[in-house]
């Protein structure tokens, strides 16, 4: 097809290609990843995965993109997954190897595809949900530092704070304008909608070089492979676009593709995370290597968890977090202190010390709701889904209500939006030319965290258990990723401008968190033991002596004295503006401040 006629279906040799690609099963064994990073190393192991096409019942099959759904969907399978977090000297061996994080747990990953014609190679709408049957984790207390710094990491690289250092600002602020990337959810200035939108026109401008014009066979036949994610350089469907005067225009420049709409999920039926406290063990031998042995002291399990992200580029960007039931309960004994042991004979209701929601059974399979894996979902019935992309329609269909009654144990909304002033629902700031005015937009960024009934039992036993987790994650020498800088106000010479002074009056991007507690109660019991002062010199950043803990006899008395706290409802509301120091900046300015 000519570029001139971008909506006409392909060639013959085209279509052929397209059907092959999107018919290829992908195989791979024995998949090794391993990240070091000072002393940690971490280390995932997959048996097998296989990623093949399925039809509609989700059974693998021959398809290809046709009418009137214009859906692919394909399937991708792991088996025995394995996850290792270890901790290396300062020569690079490790000395003792920890028990895995996870061990040989197998999940399944469905893969949705919408186009808008046959011959779109960019999907418009993008749907990748997980499904784990049962996640089992365990951590010691050498693992649970190194896992923390793991997910600082994770952070870190989502809010950009890993990068250029101070020396080489200059030079990455030009590469960061340069390359126009930012990553969704975050807040982001203005400035990025231009840098962004002026990057993806060197990029076009660039792809039409001469000297790309005799590219291979291999390249020739890689332009037909469908993207799974949208890149500037793609979307030849709008580079001839209707003017007002009915013709076409050529102009490169007042082209930028749309965004799909980007539905990740991950679910889990029932999960575990065992806490464990280790220690060495010599052999009889001199010669013999030292062992590490673990004991299990704290459980927390959680059924029906629900993590779903949606995204349409930098415009709109939710994610949603939930289990239906919740629970902690001790195990075994905490420091020498031998308090559920076996041969202690307790019941299993005196080692719960936390619960939330409900079980499984009876809420049922509400956190796969409008999911992959949700046989009433659209998908599921050859309809095609709707999303909600803009605040108001947002805050109105996914209230507190909605979110307990699907979940009923913890319910998390984190929405940031950009949408014009001048009109509702997200926007699509590609579309506008270089000679109109960029219109005012509007930023807001909302937390709300629903917690549902809470039980809480606090004992002598839970108390010790999590100080001694939390002094357990505090027993490191990691610097962090980005040292947060302090905020200094400069005092403008100027006065605001006019536009700044009505932008401000009109609107303020903020930060809204919104915290409720429903059914609360907290129970605080008589200590049966005291052993903090071996904890709280740690958690406060003191040293903790080094002469041995006196432990005492523990004893099973009931009943215990103890005070009981009940509430029904919590509201903790949190607001904060967006950009602080040009807000302080701009209003120190103002002659008379409000």
């Amino acid at each position: 097809a000519s570029p001139s006629d971008p909506d006409l279906p392909p060639g013959y040799v085209q279509s052929l290609i397209r059907r092959v690609v999107n018919n290829v099963n992908i195989v791979v064994n024995n998949l090794i990843l391993k990240y070091v990073e000072d002393d940690i190393v971490l280390s995932v192991n997959i048996t097998s995965a296989e990623c093949y096409t399925v039809d509609d019942m989700w059974e693998r099959a021959f398809m290809d993109i046709s009418a009137p759904e214009l859906v692919l969907r394909k399937v991708i399978n792991f088996s025995d997954c394995t996850m290792c977090l270890d901790k290396r000297n300062a020569s690079g061996k490790i000395e003792f190897y920890q028990d895995p994080l996870l061990y040989k747990c197998s999940f399944r990953t469905r893969l949705h595809f919408t186009y808008d014609s046959i011959s779109s190679k960019i999907p418009s709408v993008i749907k990748i949900h997980t499904m784990v049957e049962s996640l089992k984790l365990s951590i010691t207390d050498q693992q649970l530092p190194m896992f923390i710094r793991i997910l600082q990491l994770i952070i870190a690289l989502y809010y950009g704070e890993i990068g250029h250092k101070q020396s080489e600002g200059e030079e990455g602020l030009v590469h960061a304008r340069d390359s126009g990337a930012s990553s969704p959810g975050m807040d982001v200035e203005m400035e990025s909608l231009g840098s962004s939108q002026y990057s993806s026109q060197e990029l076009f401008m660039d792809s039409g070089s001469p000297e790309e014009g005799d590219q291979g066979w291999v390249s020739w036949a890689w332009s037909f492979v469908p993207a799974i994610v949208s890149t500037e350089e793609e979307g030849e469907e709008g580079l001839y676009q209707q003017t007002e005067g009915g013709g076409l225009s050529s102009n490169p420049q007042q082209y930028t593709p749309k965004d799909p709409i980007v539905s990740i999920g991950f679910y889990c039926t029932k999960a575990s995370i065992i806490f464990k406290l280790t220690d060495t063990q010599s052999e009889s031998s001199y010669y013999s290597p030292q062992k590490v042995r673990s004991k299990e002291v704290l459980c927390l399990e959680q059924e029906g968890i629900t993590i779903e992200v949606l995204m349409m580029g930098e415009p709109f960007f939710d994610c949603q977090c939930g289990f239906v039931g919740c629970r902690a309960l001790c195990l075994k004994g905490i420091m020498g202190v031998r308090d559920f042991e076996e041969n202690v004979n307790r019941r299993e209701e005196d080692a719960v010390f936390f619960s939330c929601g409900e079980s499984l059974k009876s809420k049922g399979m509400t956190y796969l709701t409008n999911s992959l894996f949700d046989y009433r979902s659209p998908e599921n019935n050859g309809v095609k889904a709707e999303f909600i992309l803009d605040s108001t329609n947002h805050k109105e269909s996914y209230t507190e209500i909605v979110g307990m009654q699907r979940f009923g144990a913890f319910y998390l909304d984190y929405l940031y939006t950009m949408e014009n002033s001048s009109s509702t629902g997200s926007q699509d700031f590609s579309v506008l030319s270089t000679e109109e005015v960029m219109p005012i937009v509007e930023e807001t960024s909302i937390k709300r965290l629903v917690v549902g009934p809470l039980d809480i039992r606090l004992h002598s036993s839970a108390v010790h258990r999590i100080l001694k987790m939390i002094t357990c994650a505090m027993d490191h020498e990691y610097e962090p990723y980005c040292n947060p800088a302090q905020e200094t106000v400069e005092v403008c010479s100027g006065a605001a401008t006019p536009e700044e002074i009505s932008s401000l009056e009109e609107f303020i991007p903020t930060r809204l968190t919104c915290l409720t507690f429903l059914q609360v109660s907290v129970t605080v019991s008589m200590a049966e033991f005291n052993l903090l002062h071996a904890l709280i010199p740690v958690i406060m950043g003191r040293k903790a002596s080094l002469g041995p803990v006196s432990v005492p006899a523990f004893q099973l008395l009931r009943p215990l004295p103890s005070v009981q706290f009940q509430v029904e409802r919590v509201n903790v509301e949190h607001t904060v503006p967006m950009y602080a120091p040009e807000l302080v900046t701009t209003v120190s300015s103002l002659s008379s401040p409000p």
